[in-house]
């Protein structure tokens, strides 16, 4: 599982990409509408900002502003165009339903979302390629040292690594105490470079510009000799505090009356990010159930001839934050267990009948979740809800269990693609679905939605794990 992050500011450089796209998105239909001949207006002017707002939004929702150093350029290029291409269909249903269409030229139009998804990607290109170059060269870098050898003080080195753009460049760990006492060795990258009073006479020479303090809080003495002797440099210093070391569940910063906190468990979406996802769900499901509408109707009418009893089977699980759902699936048994003792589905079980052992071998069985998904119960992508009598089973045998229900649950999920879907007949099978689940609530993005259903295609047509 990828080291846990705080969701925080920004990097100046993610604060100009946005900037720049939004120029860009403004310039292109100016420009279109020049060559076509037409007169912008002011419904140019709102043309662009409303494209400019949902195109931001879109791109914030599928990661592109989010640093990823290990993502290719041909990646970047596909969520830029993705989003672009996304935000053309907003505007083509505004367009629609405000019947604005009929005051822009075709020709400009058209121009416009050619010339839009050019520049974008060439400008993120261009970008990405002035990063790496003014990096190398040291340019806007920021020398930095790490007071204290720790599992915690590594993860920090890491992640600097990881995010380029933030232009911090560990030069070395320092520490008192002797090697035999670290939690880890010192990479080959920022190896160890003396006690905390070689930190000082460093930062004094101007060796140093930034010292980061991952201490452990019991080490306040040492903390406190840090703050001090630097106290009359011009050296930045950040205190790193060591509750990072525990298991967060998508932290970020926030403000209660003046007073800095920093969340332990939460939501991913929040603001602007759960109502992207939303609208994502809504449009999606309603879509779906429209052109699946004559195969589900087909399907009911096979589970209703293969035996008796209902074409739809109710079961309570647990939905956002353990709030008890209805969730929907076709019959595929002879029984209906919903009570406080429900048994897995296993290989060849008698329960299940031939039309069932189907259904539930190529996921056809989930299609009515669309209509928790439409209702707002259920989402397209999350972890996979649980049989009530599971979670209270599970819940007390596996650390963290009930974080899993910080979002909604979902109709396929990450741990379902990479794997763990079907039955979980041992304690370490539940224990890697639930820790799957955890990192795609800290690493949640409309980009990781788009990339899980598309895999899911590709899983259910091989799996052999749905009994």
């Amino acid at each position: 599982m990828s080291s846990p992050t705080i969701h925080s500011a920004d990097s100046p450089v993610a604060l100009l990409r946005r900037a720049l796209d939004a120029l860009t998105i403004g310039v292109s239909l100016y420009t279109s509408q020049w060559l076509a001949g037409q007169d912008p207006s002011d419904r140019s002017m709102l043309a662009i900002a409303v494209a400019a707002l949902l195109y931001v939004l879109i791109a914030e929702s599928l990661g592109v502003y989010r640093s990823d150093h290990a993502r290719t350029a041909n990646t970047d290029l596909t969520m830029v165009l993705g989003s672009w291409l996304t935000t053309v269909l907003g505007l083509a249903l505004l367009g629609f339903f405000f019947r604005q269409g009929e005051h822009f030229a075709r020709s400009s139009v058209l121009g416009w979302i050619v010339l839009t998804g050019s520049l974008l990607g060439l400008q993120h290109m261009l970008v990405r390629i002035v990063l790496q170059i003014m990096l190398a060269r040291g340019i806007g870098t920021r020398r930095c040292a790490i007071a204290g050898v720790n599992d915690l003080g590594l993860r920090l080195f890491q992640s600097a690594e990881a995010s380029p753009e933030f232009g911090f460049k560990m030069v070395g760990f320092f520490d008192d105490r002797t090697s035999e006492r670290w939690d880890v060795q010192p990479p080959s990258g920022c190896p160890y470079l003396g006690k905390l009073q070689e930190l000082e006479r460093r930062v004094r020479s101007g060796e140093i510009d930034t010292v980061f303090v991952v201490l452990p809080m019991r080490a306040e003495a040492r903390i406190r000799w840090i703050l001090n002797a630097l106290a009359d440099t011009t050296a930045n210093v950040y205190i790193v505090p060591d509750f990072f070391v525990f298991e967060l569940l998508h932290s970020r910063w926030t403000s209660l009356g003046g007073l800095p906190a920093v969340s332990v468990f939460e939501s991913p979406l929040y603001g602007v990010d759960g109502w992207v996802k939303r609208v994502f769900d809504f449009c999606a499901a309603a879509i779906g159930l429209v052109l699946l509408a004559p195969l589900m109707l087909i399907l009911a009418l096979l589970v209703k001839w293969s035996s008796p009893g209902p074409v739809f089977f109710r079961q309570r699980r647990y939905g956002l934050d353990g709030r008890e759902i209805w969730v929907w699936k076709f019959r595929t048994m002879r029984t209906c267990d919903n009570g406080p003792i429900v048994r897995q589905a296993t290989k060849d079980d008698p329960r299940i009948t031939p039309i069932g052992r189907i259904l539930r071998r190529t996921s056809l069985d989930e299609l009515p979740q669309l209509f928790n998904v439409l209702e707002g119960s259920m989402s397209l992508v999350g972890p996979r809800p649980h049989a009530t009598a599971h979670n209270e089973h599970y819940r007390k045998l596996i650390r963290g269990y009930m974080l899993r229900h910080k979002v909604k649950p979902g109709i396929t999920g990450l741990a379902q693609v990479e794997g763990y879907r079907g039955e979980t007949e041992t304690l370490e099978k539940m224990q890697k679905r639930v820790q799957y689940d955890h990192q795609y609530i800290q690493q949640w993005s409309l980009w990781l939605d788009i990339k899980i259903l598309f895999r899911t295609l590709w899983v259910v047509w091989r799996q052999e794990t749905a009994y």
